[in-house]
């Protein structure tokens, strides 16, 4: 494993507790697990997957639990699809607690190296497969698989007004490009991401923001997590000011993004201050959090103004915000541009398709967000632990979870910007909720030896509590009618009742979620099984899309560059429309592996 940001750290730990023996190589052992960006796990969508990594076995969810200083569930007033947590961390207790997880894993070494390149042969995967890593200093690690998870470091040029220097993060040099993937076909693009100042907290007034206090009885990420161990603190929001916007007005020509030193595409749903300003010209103001990063130091994260202007320009723009006036900046914004490989030429299983036995996590196949890199890389960690012992591929699905969605949609339809999980890309987001991400989950957690004795204990025993639960439900006619009304609750409905009184206020949610939205679950489940029938049509691996005249040239291309694996995923491919999809049926069944619209037996 290269790098040991989010994505690597979950990669290592799952391959780890899988029993192979791993290697998580990284330049500076002091950064495993740091939040380079903003002091925060989860939000909307992103608390999804933090849930999901949980329920797999990873450890970003006990992590955030273990240093969390500020817990809130978002989405309160609205419908338990979008509902997730999030949670302030303690920035340098979070990224302890990560690196002393992964010092503890038995099967895992972790080693101070600086990665040039991946070392190709050939191996019983294939000719011109990865067959290790050669470190600075010219030693080679061997391996069966090798996962890259370099985040911004590849070519990183960080921007600070018409400031430039090499990095991946302020004060931390970048990677070469790896010259083997170069060799060996594999495509590259530039995208672009920033950060925001930091300022000292005694120099700012809280008394002239608003107060965001977390939550009295905080949801926590883990399964195994009781509650907060940390002390609670409050963060507050206030708001740019028309001099702010006039301020960054008067200096986009001294903006990197704006001056065209820039060429990376940067996030469109994360964008910097700057981007909010010209690209909202009417908004009068703009939320800034205000977000302390830990409990022994008063440096303070302004969250939603990120940028990469000139320092003194930061300086009037910080100071033109209310309770700001007299802030002192300990951290200038900036922003990073780096080399990402496009995903479309990755496997569904997050591998390579030029180069067998190699795996891509992370900031590296162009996405955002430490919730987003955790997710791949405990794909990327399994799968290149099977493929390392010549067991099947896993792919989760997109009715399974939310880093199902994420890995279909980046081997799918690629990435033109950062991308950023949304609950609005899960079609099934109703089944994929945060708190039932264990009932979907940690079976196949333990199947695949992610999951632990102790892990697989509580999860039997929440599982046997809701079979309980549903019991007492289909056996009592009125009580059932009766939690089928919104508003309605369990816990209240059946206080008389012994079997329902033992059963926890977890489970009792569950239910009051199972019972009340059963009529949109269960059509959620008649549709992805008529989905599942176009999923389980097979597409050749060498089907000639150039040559199938009847397809439009669009589809043709898309298709050709893609090489979806089913009818299904071709599908989902922008570009590709249901007729073109309707004449890709008509050709199967013209070769015999169709028959009445279902796969030949």
């Amino acid at each position: 494993m290269v790098g040991a940001g989010h994505a690597g750290v979950e990669a290592a730990l799952a391959a780890a507790r899988m029993g192979r023996r791993t290697a998580l190589l990284t330049a500076n052992l002091d950064t495993v697990g740091k939040m380079s960006c903003n002091p925060a796990i989860g939000g909307l969508a992103k608390g999804q997957i933090a849930r999901e990594v949980d329920a797999l076995g990873g450890v970003m969810g006990r992590a955030i639990d273990a240093v969390g200083i500020h817990f809130r569930l978002l989405n309160t007033s609205k419908g338990p699809a979008v509902q997730a947590p999030r949670a302030q961390a303690d920035k340098t207790r979070y990224a302890a607690w990560i690196k002393r997880a992964c010092e503890e894993q038995e099967n895992l070494t972790l080693r101070q190296e600086l990665v040039e390149d991946v070392e190709l042969g050939s191996s019983d995967l294939g000719p011109g497969a990865a067959v290790g890593v050669r470190v600075a200093g010219g030693r080679v690690y061997r391996a069966r698989t090798v996962v890259l998870t370099n985040g911004t470091f590849l070519k990183g040029v960080l921007h600070l007004g018409t400031s430039q220097q090499e990095g991946g993060r302020m004060g931390e040099p970048p990677s070469a490009l790896f010259a083997a993937l170069v060799g060996a076909g594999v495509r590259t693009g530039r995208m672009k991401t920033g950060t925001p100042p930091r300022v000292n907290g005694r120099s700012i007034d809280v008394s002239r923001m608003e107060v965001q206090p977390g939550d009295p009885d905080p949801v926590m990420f883990s399964y195994l997590s009781s509650g907060p161990t940390l002390p609670q603190i409050d963060c507050w929001i206030t708001h740019t000011s028309p001099e702010t916007h006039a301020l960054i007005r008067e200096n986009l020509s001294r903006s990197p993004l704006y001056s065209g030193v820039i060429g990376g595409i940067g996030p469109r749903y994360c964008p910097s201050i700057e981007d909010k300003i010209v690209k909202f010209p009417t908004r009068e103001r703009h939320k800034v959090y205000v977000e302390p990063e830990g409990l022994d130091t008063l440096e303070v994260y302004l969250n939603g103004i990120s940028t990469s202007m000139p320092a003194d320009v930061q300086d009037a723009i910080v100071r033109s915000i209310p309770g700001l006036e007299r802030a002192e900046i300990l951290r200038y914004g900036y922003a990073v541009e780096y080399d990402f490989f496009p995903p479309t030429q990755l496997a569904p299983w997050l591998e390579l398709e030029a180069i067998p036995g190699l795996f891509l996590a992370g900031q590296i196949n162009g996405t955002t967000g430490y919730e987003e890199a955790a997710a791949q890389g405990i794909v990327a960690g399994v799968n290149a632990a099977r493929r390392a012992r010549g067991e099947p591929s896993v792919v989760i699905g997109r009715d399974q979870a939310y880093l199902g969605v994420l890995c279909d949609d980046l081997v799918t339809q690629g990435t033109q910007e950062p991308y950023r999980m949304f609950s609005s890309r899960a079609e099934h987001r109703l089944l994929l909720r945060h708190e039932n991400a264990d009932q979907r989950l940690t079976p196949l957690g333990r199947e695949l030896g992610l999951v632990d004795d102790a892990r697989w204990e509580v999860f039997e025993h929440k599982r046997d509590a809701l079979a309980r639960g549903r019991a007492i439900l289909t056996s009592n006619s009125s009580l059932d009618k009766a939690l089928r009304r919104q508003g309605t609750c369990l816990r209240e409905l059946g206080a008389d009742l012994p079997a329902v009184v033992a059963l926890s206020d977890e489970v009792c949610q569950l239910l009051d979620v199972e019972w009340q939205y059963a009529p949109y679950i269960e059509r959620q489940v008649a549709q992805i099984e008529r989905h599942r029938e176009l999923g389980d049509v097979a597409l050749p691996p060498d089907l000639d899309y150039r040559g199938l005249e009847t397809l439009r040239l669009e589809a043709r291309e898309k298709l050709s560059d893609v090489r979806p694996r089913s009818v299904a995923q071709a599908g989902r491919i922008s570009g590709v429309s249901p007729a073109d999809v309707s004449v890709l049926l008509l050709h199967l069944r013209s070769l015999g592996l169709l028959e009445s619209g279902r796969p030949a037996r």
